[in-house]
């Protein structure tokens, strides 16, 4: 097995609710359903009329994430796993349509869910996983022994789906990384607070009228899985959490590179993930922003990333930098209402662009940087920490005028009056030195330490920071209720939490642009 290099939970991460969600490796998921017993719903999966029932309840499946567990396969069988691994999340997307569309008979049946859901999905699962065995042995390669072990999902009661931090403390775990903070841009990792004790986020709430004009249901949102109330919180009463920048060394790489490559305005979107899916349609099962290079999508490759084009002011910059969209649920529809990815997967609401995308490469607080290898893949944070915990959660949420103060990981902020949201991203700037991308997409990367350190012989690379603003409408809350919400999209299971967040990048340069970035940054330059 490779090394599983992980973070620390970063000291900017303010564990406000204890719901969390995880990236897109495939194969994992916590599946959620609304059992409302009611002769006048609509079998709509994502929303429709619904009547107030008598009786509600809310389960979770929570099934392993297989993903996480591959971190050793053989490069002639990666393509193949990953196209299997997006079968597992197929599975999860379908099962979790079957639970939302099938509330009566679950209601007038006890074993249902078990008997008609649960076990067919085992038995779906364990085809896969025998197939995903096949393919790494036939290479040569060895599968982990405990794989058949991840094909069972389970059912968890309502009453014990509060509190996501149930998971991250049983995962979460110790991590390895360090943190620090420059100009309201997180730099690192750091200790990881908590354990899954939820503090101050509440009751998850149910019923009611959603903005949409439909039930938001037990799990919230317009379209029936997320986000709730809990998930927000006014940030000008929430607790300051951003710790000081470790101390710079003398010879720290003190320069910054700035990348400008638009906001997206041109709508370059897809479902597609190449990183984690390539080849397989939808492979991200929601919708991304694309900006810098104009061609990604699951089929391109190597071979074609130097033809995509580029939105970037530098041309030499061919980089592709992806993340999940935002939407806002006031009851408005988008154009993919009834695509896969978006609305046929409770992705819903306006998709908005951002006002402002900021690219930066920022140096090491303890020595030089190394050019970036060629068509480097890093995806920072986890779109499945429901399901994951918060090991790998990266997601920051702010607002203008907070960020030097607060940042939020698991809630959305409700910035004040002449305030926007402030998402960021601080990706891994330590590098394994050999390997563009690995099995499972993390262990060829890593944060530094505390202090700013790259351990384990892994080398310092310039770090991207990504800082998004967005001028929202700030939802209200109201009965237990939020109205205009936002949220970021994911895969249908993870309840559009906002710790679900993530970014990916692929490092594509030409004429010697990696070098020209590392050299700025070693040199104390701010270059652009």
């Amino acid at each position: 097995m490779g090394r599983n290099i992980r973070k620390r939970r970063s000291p900017l991460a303010v564990k406000v609710t204890a719901a969390s969600a995880a990236l897109a490796l495939g194969g994992g998921g916590l599946i959620w359903a609304n059992f409302y017993a009611s002769a006048h719903e609509s079998n709509d999966a994502w929303g429709g009329n619904r009547t107030k029932a008598t009786a509600a309840q809310v389960a979770t499946i929570s099934c392993p994430d297989v993903g996480q567990k591959l971190t050793n396969v053989p490069d002639k069988a990666r393509t193949d796993v990953a196209g299997e691994l997006s079968n597992l999340d197929r599975q999860i997307t379908e099962a979790y349509q079957r639970l939302a569309t099938t509330r009566d008979a679950q209601t007038r049946d006890a074993s249902f869910v078990q008997n008609s859901i649960l076990q067919p999905l085992k038995e779906r699962r364990q085809n896969i996983l025998d197939r995903i065995k096949l393919e790494i042995t036939r290479v040569g390669g060895t599968a982990p022994g405990d794989l058949d072990t991840l094909a069972n999902c389970t059912g968890t009661p309502a009453d014990q789906t509060n509190a996501g931090g149930q998971q991250g403390g049983q995962n979460g775990g110790q991590q390895q990384g360090g943190g620090q903070q420059q100009g309201g841009q997180q730099q690192g990792g750091g200790q990881q607070q908590g354990g899954g004790q939820q503090q101050g986020g509440g009751q998850q709430q149910g019923g009611g009228q959603n903005n949409g004009g439909q039930q938001g249901g037990a799990i919230g949102g317009q379209a029936g899985n997320g986000p709730v109330a809990a998930d927000f919180v006014d940030i000008t009463k929430a607790q300051p959490n951003v710790q000081a920048k470790p101390r710079q060394a003398r010879n720290a790489s003190r320069g910054t590179f700035t990348t400008r490559c638009g906001v997206n305005t041109n709508k370059n979107h897809n479902t597609d993930n190449v990183i984690v899916a390539p080849g397989v349609k939808n492979g991200a099962h929601h919708l991304h922003d694309y900006v810098g290079n104009q061609k990604i999508d699951a089929f391109a490759s190597n071979n074609t990333f130097l033809q995509g084009g580029s939105s970037c002011q530098n041309k030499n910059d061919l980089s592709s930098y992806y993340w999940p969209v935002v939407r806002v649920q006031d009851g408005s529809q988008d154009f993919d209402q009834n695509n896969d990815g978006g609305g046929k997967e409770g992705n819903v609401g306006k998709i908005l662009t951002p006002v402002q995308a900021q690219i930066k490469y920022v140096g090491s607080p303890t020595g030089k940087v190394v050019a970036m290898p060629q068509f480097l893949r890093i995806i920072t944070g986890d779109a499945k920490t429901t399901t994951n915990g918060l090991a790998n959660a990266n997601a920051h949420w702010s607002c203008t005028g907070f960020e030097n103060k607060v940042q939020l990981t698991e809630q959305y902020p409700i910035c004040p009056q002449g305030s926007k949201v402030v998402r960021s991203f601080a990706f891994q700037s330590c590098w394994d030195g050999q390997n563009a991308d690995s099995a499972n997409h993390r262990t060829h990367v890593a944060f530094a330490d505390a202090n700013g350190n790259c351990q384990n012989g892994f080398k310092a690379i310039p770090q991207l920071t990504m800082r998004l603003v967005y001028d929202i409408t700030p939802p209200t809350i109201e009965n237990g209720q939020v109205k205009n919400a936002y949220a970021v999209d994911g895969f249908p299971e993870q309840l559009h939490k906002p710790s679900t967040d993530h970014d990916d990048f692929i490092a594509i340069t030409k004429n010697g642009l990696a070098n020209k970035i590392a050299n700025c940054v070693n040199r104390g330059q701010n270059c652009s």
